[in-house]
């Protein structure tokens, strides 16, 4: 995918480090110049800054809380000062809190919503102006996940917010097709990060079994799927959901053995009963 973005400048909210890293380093490994953005990690953005020059193309760090409206135009403008257009946005930045429905608390909610559900809007509202300014289409890229497909235990308000987004995607898309804009959204699966790491030390052994791939995916998994959603390959798909989960999603609960055969292919593994 070396080249396919050539001349593009792209802006990643929270690329600062995990997914949103990854997904800045594959776009410039594609050609596009990268606006990075962070909250408060304005260490982990320099790093990531510094990944994108390696590879020959210009970077810069526009800080913002993408959860606050006057931030959002700033950091847009900003991208636009220092790398003379925008083309693509990747709309990453998230937060994930783990608390009970029965435990949850109004600042808890406010913040999940705020910063994935609110953020996403106002990120994409931003660009989408830039883009109609500009008067060459462009791409917005949304983040999803699978809590929107299925309820994560414990997570109520982050399965809220990216059920919101995954609506959200879909009227962006109807509305700014005539534009010139297509919008679609990354959901990811189980994918290794500083954070899932840290949350749980056998994460990718764990998640690995589940997954159909037999592996959890990594940030330029789904760098790789941005690169193609923003490239011209892509110019007809808009308000489409695409699970980069190695299956994970697409299976259901079985009875028993999870699978016809086991993570070493073998063919004298029980076939479950369906449900």
């Amino acid at each position: 995918m070396d080249g396919i973005l050539a001349g593009k400048v792209a802006l990643v909210t929270g690329a600062s480090k995990g997914v949103g890293q990854g997904i800045a380093v594959q776009l410039a490994r594609a050609g596009a110049d990268v606006a990075v953005n962070c909250h408060s990690d304005a260490a982990g953005a320099t790093v990531t800054a510094n990944a994108i020059q390696a590879l020959g193309r210009r970077a810069t760090v526009t800080p913002a809380d993408v959860g606050k409206r006057a931030d959002v135009e700033r950091m847009v403008d900003q991208a636009v000062a220092a790398l003379g257009r925008l083309d693509i946005l990747v709309a990453n930045a998230g937060v994930t809190l783990w608390v009970d429905f029965l435990d949850l608390d109004d600042d808890t909610w406010e913040q999940t919503i705020g910063t994935n559900l609110r953020g996403t809007y106002l990120t994409c509202q931003a660009a989408a102006r830039q883009f109609r300014r500009q008067g060459t289409g462009g791409r917005l890229i949304t983040m999803g996940s699978g809590a929107a497909k299925v309820a994560f235990p414990g997570a109520s308000a982050y399965n809220a917010s990216k059920g919101g987004i995954a609506m959200l995607t879909q009227a962006m898309a109807v509305e700014l097709g005539p534009l010139g804009i297509t919008v679609n959204c990354v959901a990811p699966g189980a994918v290794e990060i500083e954070r899932t790491r840290r949350e749980a030390p056998h994460y990718a052994e764990t998640w690995g079994r589940l997954t159909p791939r037999r592996r959890v995916g990594t940030p330029s998994d789904i760098g790789n799927a941005c690169v193609w959603l923003a490239s011209d390959g892509a110019e007809f798909v808009t308000g489409q959901v695409l699970f980069v989960d190695g299956g994970l999603f697409s299976q259901g609960p079985w009875p028993g053995e999870r699978y016809a055969r086991d993570a070493e292919g073998d063919d004298a593994s029980p076939r479950p009963a369906t449900p």
